[in-house]
């Protein structure tokens, strides 16, 4: 479907040729400029479903579509152009160690071209949406794990993607600066990308009454259409997870 931008058919992930099935049948639709809670206890199965969507991993068997194509189908060269249509914020951060925090950020702007002139105010504005002014030059040995974060999330924006994949984005920040981070996918959700956010932190839900819940549960979706979210389902879920 042309509004479509990820498309999962019957997928089944599995790690080896012996063990279990991490996924199972999973059947799931995310719309283009769709906004998208995914929550389940821990061992459903999330991490490894973000993984299919910013294509770390491919399915064992089933269908997957993104961006209204078949990812089976994509060759080697494609792949680099492809993935610079999704931004991913990592739960273990992956910066690049010998980059300042602004060239951690600047990074996404420059492989696609960017010149140095040009990004080098949308970056500064970045690192001063996510409280990060003041460190830009600083490495990431020397950020604390929540700095660390918001450079992730700082770098996974810039781009603006047409997907954003996030897992636990708000797991080592205060509640001020989650809001605050809300506020960023939220914005950058209204531009048109499509916002997929894997946590267990039942107030950032509770707090996008627009966005969709996806619970995951024994690797497969319980729920593939979603429901609009708030508070008193929110919490139920929280309880039952």
């Amino acid at each position: 479907m042309a509004g479509d931008v990820v498309e999962l058919e019957n997928v089944g992930l599995r790690y080896s040729d012996a063990g279990a099935e991490t996924l199972r049948d999973v059947r799931l639709r995310l719309t283009r400029g769709g906004f998208y809670f995914l929550t389940g206890p821990s061992g459903a199965g999330k991490t490894s479903l973000l993984k299919l969507l910013y294509l770390q991993q491919r399915p064992t068997r089933g269908l997957l579509r993104l961006f209204g194509e078949d990812v089976a189908a994509l060759g080697r060269d494609r792949l680099p152009a492809f993935r610079r249509r999704i931004g991913v914020v990592f739960q273990d951060f992956r910066l690049i160690r010998h980059l300042s925090a602004f060239d951690n950020v600047a990074l996404p702007l420059r492989v696609s071209g960017t010149s140095e002139r040009d990004l080098r105010e949308p970056v500064r504005e970045m690192l001063a949406w996510v409280g990060l002014s003041k460190r830009q030059d600083a490495k990431p040995a020397t950020l604390s794990g929540g700095e660390q974060q918001r450079v992730a999330i700082a770098r996974a924006v810039i781009g603006r993607p047409e997907l954003l994949v996030a897992d636990e984005p708000t797991g080592n920040v205060d509640p001020g600066m989650a809001e605050r981070l809300l506020h960023l996918f939220d914005a950058l959700n209204q531009l048109g990308t499509t916002v997929v956010i894997a946590t267990h932190d039942v107030h950032l839900f509770g707090r996008a009454g627009r966005a969709r819940l996806l619970r995951l549960e024994h690797g497969t979706i319980a729920d593939p259409t979603g429901e609009f979210a708030h508070p008193p389902r929110a919490a139920a879920l929280a309880a039952a997870g």
